[in-house]
């Protein structure tokens, strides 16, 4: 997944440094913006920002302060670079919640792995799903506001599984685990292969999964592809006899024995045009609907909304 980093620097020679210093590692994408211009880096939610207080005519601490408060960067992790060795001054720093203190002239040893392990330590911290090791729902959320804000044309997938509880009834919650870690691998898969990395998968939370991918992507195939995979494997979840029948048997509360399809995957797309929306509620309730509609639909099948 991409690591969008932002510089808050009035020169460019830290951003070339960078760039040079990270030239294997393709992931990391270094943008830099002015300090009167902290705004654009606020509405894009990077993974990392980095001040260089040196050239800058902004108060550190205001600056900081600015970050802190906006709800949506409220996590993300700060380094400051200053030549100012006064330890006040950088206790004062600190004090802003700002991770890392790096002394200028920089030892681009040290920078290098400052910079990856802070990417490293946020990307573990934000694993809100020990399961899937998938971004959780303050993520999500913080993606697609990032996406609305920037006026980018995308696609939601809002992915779940049908008849998942029967499937807990008889298999056990420790078996529900794995294939719930099957389809996450599979969304995930398929989503990095035909996005190159730019798109987004997250989990919700039990079986449902979003995957936001850009417009210009064949978000249809992308569908398509990750059922396919999905119907190959699922049946190693299955024991023969459950095969071979095509349905689970599930006594319900009055031990009554229902049947239910085996586990098929749902997807429901909501195509997201340049001003159709204006917040992530309007695009949460669309998705509903159409995952809905999916769902109607027996085994795993997707239902677009390509409405205006």
């Amino acid at each position: 997944m991409a690591q969008d980093i932002y510089l808050i620097d009035n020169n460019d020679e830290l951003k070339r440094s960078l760039e040079i210093l990270f030239k294997k590692e393709k992931d990391y994408k270094f943008q830099k913006v002015d300090a009167n211009r902290i705004d654009e880096a606020l509405r894009n939610i990077p993974s990392l920002i980095m001040i260089n207080e040196d050239t800058l005519d902004e108060n550190i601490i205001e600056l900081c302060k600015k970050i802190r408060q906006n709800e949506d960067n409220s996590i993300t992790p700060i380094i400051v670079i200053s030549s100012n060795r006064e330890k006040d001054h950088k206790i004062e720093v600190l004090r802003e919640c700002v991770e890392h203190y790096i002394k200028a002239p920089i030892d681009e040893q040290y920078l290098y792995y400052t910079v990856r392990n802070v990417i490293q330590l946020l990307y573990t911290n934000r694993r809100v799903s020990p399961l899937t090791g998938l971004p959780g729902n303050v993520q999500i959320q913080a993606e697609i506001k990032k996406r609305l804000l920037n006026k980018e044309e995308f696609a939601m997938l809002y992915l779940d599984l049908d008849n998942f509880k029967a499937y807990n009834d008889v298999y056990g919650f420790l078996n529900g685990d794995e294939i719930i870690k099957f389809t996450a691998k599979t969304i995930v898969k398929n989503v990095e292969e035909q996005t190159n990395g730019t798109g987004f998968v997250g989990h919700i939370g039990g079986d449902d999964f979003v995957a936001i991918v850009s417009i210009k992507d064949d978000y249809e195939a992308i569908c398509q592809n990750i059922i396919a995979e999905f119907e190959k494997n699922v049946n190693n979840y299955f024991n023969d006899e459950d095969i071979e029948k095509g349905y689970l048997e599930v006594p319900n509360r009055k031990g009554i024995i229902e049947e239910f399809a085996l586990t098929s995957l749902s997807i429901g797309v909501v195509v997201v045009d340049r001003g159709r929306f204006h917040n992530v509620l309007e695009i949460g309730e669309v998705g509903a609907q159409v995952k809905h509609l999916a769902k109607t639909i027996p085994g795993s099948t997707y239902s677009i909304d390509r409405r205006k």
